[in-house]
């Protein structure tokens, strides 16, 4: 659900929290994304305090020394920002840092938008207590609206503050904690204001080079946190896929010239095909979902056009951004000046570039209101 921002599910990131200082569309909401993340601030200690203090216990104390590394190896290998963010530790005693709320038109996957002076539009609402997400997220609903709350375990504040590591990801596997750190170090080397598609793809195309250089370094390309980092990869790629694919579809439907009882009827079969489809491929030994369960709570709950639209925002334009690179030969400097001077251009000569480069377009991509402005230059949501 980032200059105050945070991170589906879907991922992770690492969607994303806006803060919108100075404008926020109620004195409420403002106090909350304030004393929320000063309560976040107020709670971390610096790595070295945790590992010095006796009373750490030794598995916290493996994963902050691993951090530890991480945290050099972005700065010194992959040119993400060397200063304190994540050099710090919170525990949040909680399981999401934040909750976004995404909304979208009952016919249509255009992500409703919410505009702040400093990051510009986005397509996410975050609140620190889970109780004023839903609230805020029936509000929604009762205007007709598709809603879909998504916990987060990371944000970043794009360098304004220390952002801290946090309990909410430190358990997560090695490769996990690794892209959460590298993609949101992302999100301080260049925001584009108003434009959430080009922020997340940008980021988790770096978070994904950075791991497969970490685990290179670490212990090769066959050591076992590796392989496990892979496979999560590999069914990760596939459970997009299959989003896309029944995106796609219902995107088609809404796009047809008939009457808006003939597309309810559409859509509610095209949601019944993507659980049938993900049922499918759960039992084909051939899909990287084969057996695996892990999507299955995602499954579980009430999908609508918020979902779809909320993974596809992490996700579009990662393909172009992975070519950008290899055009840079994998010179990470060169692909951030690169990317910065695309993030100069117009919305549309930007967009007509990552297609070219191979960016899947859409009903969201790069549409955000506000992409139209200049750049300034998120944690992704992972279900």
């Amino acid at each position: 659900m980032k200059r105050w921002r945070g991170g589906l599910a879907i991922a992770t990131s690492g969607v994303a929290l806006a803060l919108g200082l100075n404008a926020c569309s109620s004195v409420g909401y403002y106090s909350q994304s304030i004393e929320g993340h000063l309560g976040v601030l107020r709670a971390a200690r610096p790595i070295d305090e945790w590992l010095d203090d006796p009373a750490t216990p030794a598995v916290l104390r493996a994963r902050l020394e691993k951090v530890r590394s991480m945290r050099r190896f972005a700065a010194a290998e992959l040119g993400l920002p060397d200063n304190r963010s994540y050099t710090t530790y919170a525990d949040l005693k909680r399981p999401y840092v934040v909750y976004s709320v995404f909304a979208a038109p009952e016919l249509s996957l255009r992500l409703r938008q919410w505009c702040f002076p400093i990051v510009g539009c986005v397509s996410y609402r975050g609140y620190y207590d889970k109780v004023d997400a839903d609230r805020y997220a029936t509000t929604l609903r009762d205007a007709g609206d598709d809603v879909y709350v998504g916990g987060i375990p990371a944000y970043s504040t794009l360098g304004y503050t220390s952002d801290p590591v946090l309990s909410t990801f430190i358990g997560f596997p090695e490769g996990e904690v690794a892209r959460l750190i590298f993609h949101e170090l992302a999100h301080q080397v260049l925001y584009v204001s108003g434009d959430t598609t080009f922020n997340e793809s940008f980021a988790v195309a770096v978070e994904e080079e950075g791991v497969r250089r970490w685990f290179a370094a670490e212990e090769g390309d066959h050591g076992p946190a590796s392989f496990a980092y892979r496979q999560s990869v590999d069914r990760k790629a596939a459970f997009v896929d299959l989003l896309t694919r029944h995106r796609l579809a219902l995107a088609a439907v809404y796009a047809k010239d008939e009457s808006d009882d003939a597309k309810r009827i559409d859509k509610k079969r095209a949601f019944v095909d993507l659980h049938d489809d993900y049922e499918a491929r759960k039992r084909d030994p051939g899909s990287a979902l084969y057996g695996f369960i892990g999507y299955d709570r995602y499954f579980a709950q009430p999908l609508n056009n918020a979902n779809l639209a909320a993974v596809a925002t992490y996700n579009q334009r990662v393909a172009a951004f992975a070519k950008l690179l290899a055009d840079e030969h994998g010179d990470l400097p060169r692909f951030y000046r690169a990317v910065a001077e695309l993030a100069r251009q117009p919305v549309g000569r930007r967009n007509a570039r990552l297609d070219a480069l191979g960016g899947a377009g859409g009903e969201q991509a790069g549409e955000d209101a506000n992409a139209h402005r200049p750049a300034a230059f998120r944690r992704r949501e992972t279900p």
